[in-house]
């Protein structure tokens, strides 16, 4: 991990990575599936995902043989004040399942042809066991963020440590993944993901948590009323600025959220899509796209979670999901799913450019 003194040269090297869609591939894309021996355009979202991943890939056959769905994990203090459904300790033992092969998303993971990475930025316990058995990456920036309520989450430099490490991530796994996926594990990320949902939006934070959350199960409205009062209070003592991303992931994120953010960021400059599941890496695709919009580019949303501030920063995004399928999980699951999606809409493109034959340049 880069030292203090250069990492926003770190950060403004990845950003200089980054270019937005191939205008000409997009067009070339739309013409070849025009050739297609359907009504225009009937097949619809998949179509347009298709144009979306030749502007993304600069290519008329995406690569999207190789997936991988990345876990990043970690605490946050701000589970102390009972608003989350599980206990942290509850983090720690998934991610063993996962490392052992054990949990539903290594299944739909691997029904997708995509292997899983867990990345420890920030969890409590100590996983130094499963990294030596080469099981997870420990990237580990603190034991858990601190309790947002009562100050910031994290230092600023622990939110640049947080993106910077979620960058490293997509560099590290560059030479081997085509299709990116995100997933998160967590006690409290919800919180901080309808914190950051009211900073971005400017809506009120009751609009933005309901009943229904990702981690399974929901709240009843003594429990909503407590989580609604909690975020305002973290907003209200640490007061984020939306101008600024780095500002509002130390004052109210999480180094999970973070990380997610720079990996976003890393897979943009290598040109490769990002599939996003679930509130928390919908709310670290904010905080990428504002430090860098080229960052929405190379967003695929696979569903909206039963969160209500998912909608509202999907919206901010202008991304739509693929799928409705009322997961509740914001684990990844839903992002093994679209998988199968992308590689339809992948496909669909790559016989349609058979039906005619294009060069097309690498391009910037």
């Amino acid at each position: 991990m880069m030292n203090n003194a250069s990492a926003l040269s770190f950060l403004d090297a990845a950003f200089r990575k980054m270019y937005p869609q191939d205008y000409e591939c997009r067009q070339l894309a739309e013409q070849r599936l025009k050739q297609l021996a359907l009504v225009d355009w009937a097949l619809g979202d998949l179509i347009d995902l298709a144009v979306e991943l030749a502007g993304m890939t600069r290519s008329l056959q995406p690569p999207v043989a190789r997936k991988k769905v990345v876990m990043m994990v970690g605490d946050h203090g701000v589970a102390a004040e009972g608003v989350s459904n599980h206990p942290e300790e509850a983090a720690a033992e998934t991610v063993r399942r996962f490392a052992g092969g054990g949990a539903g998303l290594n299944g739909l993971a691997g029904g997708a042809g995509a292997g899983i990475w867990v990345v420890d930025v920030g969890i409590r316990e100590d996983l130094t066991d499963l990294a030596q058995a080469s099981k997870i990456l420990v990237k580990k920036i603190g034991r858990g963020t601190t309790n947002m309520v009562y100050g910031p989450a994290m230092t600023r430099t622990h939110a640049v440590m947080a993106v910077e490490a979620g960058i490293e991530v997509a560099d590290a796994l560059a030479a081997e993944v085509d299709v990116f996926a995100l997933g998160e594990l967590e006690a409290g990320a919800d919180v901080s993901s309808a914190a950051i949902a009211a900073v971005f939006t400017g809506k009120k934070v009751e609009e933005l948590v309901g009943h229904d959350v990702d981690s399974g199960g929901g709240l009843d409205e003594e429990r909503r009323r407590n989580r609604i009062a909690v975020i305002e209070k973290a907003l209200a003592r640490n007061k984020p600025n939306a101008k600024d991303g780095l500002d509002v992931l130390a004052k109210v994120g999480g180094f999970e959220i973070g990380a997610m953010a720079g990996l976003i960021i890393g897979a943009a400059g290598q040109r490769k899509p990002v599939i996003i599941d679930g509130f928390a890496s919908v709310a670290g695709a904010m905080i990428a796209c504002s430090l860098e919009p080229f960052a929405r580019d190379y967003l695929v949303c696979a569903r909206q979670s039963l969160e209500l501030g998912t909608g509202a920063l999907l919206a901010k995004l202008q991304r739509k999901p693929l799928l409705v399928c009322n997961l509740r999980l914001g684990v990844g699951a839903g992002a093994a799913l679209a998988m199968h999606v992308v590689d339809a809409a992948a496909a669909l493109l790559a016989d349609a450019a058979t039906c005619a034959k294009v060069d097309v340049r690498d391009r910037q």
